[in-house]
């Protein structure tokens, strides 16, 4: 029997990767309309997963799935971690992230770019019950934006375990493969 879940992500294209990697092991429904945007403002990745899934959970009364996303560079102590999406300010765009990024690496070479992007993916039911799984993918930054494909850091993320090329020049499939949401993902469907 598949899940119905409702998404708790409103991005697009997280929703269409979510879909992709959780398609046949849950009934993703859409994220209420009406529901305001979730304040993510606890000081990690899970704790913003968890705000998100119980709003959602709580708006529908189904099972909420969510995830939460960081992007940390050595070179940077780490950073933006928790705050990858808003890097460059509140409501800064990709591009603008992107672009931060850049500048804040300016006088790297490609051995002081490392990097690792960290996802949560975590499932609520409304009794509390949660399922919670990890993803990491170990890579580099870029020193310049490559591919057209993606959204977020794709075109300046090199996952260490692919070919050289950016996430945002491969296809969905060779992302999916490689992706910590990938990896995420999977190993939240393992548990269901």
């Amino acid at each position: 029997m598949v899940l119905r879940v409702a998404c708790a992500s409103a991005n697009p294209h997280k929703v269409a990767e979510i879909i992709d990697l959780m398609g046949g092991v849950v009934d993703l429904v859409p994220r209420p309309s009406n529901l305001a945007d979730v304040v993510e403002d606890a000081d990690t990745l899970e704790g913003n997963a968890r705000l998100k899934a119980t709003a959602v959970c709580i708006a529908t009364g189904l099972p909420a799935l969510a995830d939460d996303t960081g992007l940390e560079v050595d070179a940077l102590d780490g950073a933006p971690g928790v705050i990858t999406a808003r890097f460059a300010g509140e409501g800064a765009t990709d591009a603008q992230n992107r672009q931060k990024m850049l500048v804040e690496l300016d006088r790297k070479d490609a051995a002081q770019r490392t990097a690792r992007f960290r996802t949560v993916a975590l499932l609520r039911f409304a009794d509390g019950r949660e399922f919670i799984a990890h993803g990491v993918c170990e890579g580099s930054i870029a020193m310049k934006e490559i591919g057209e494909r993606g959204f977020g850091y794709d075109t300046l993320f090199i996952p260490l375990d692919g070919d050289g090329r950016t996430f945002a020049q491969m296809t969905i499939d060779e992302k999916h493969e490689l992706s910590h949401r990938g990896r995420a993902f999977r190993a939240l469907a393992k548990l269901l």
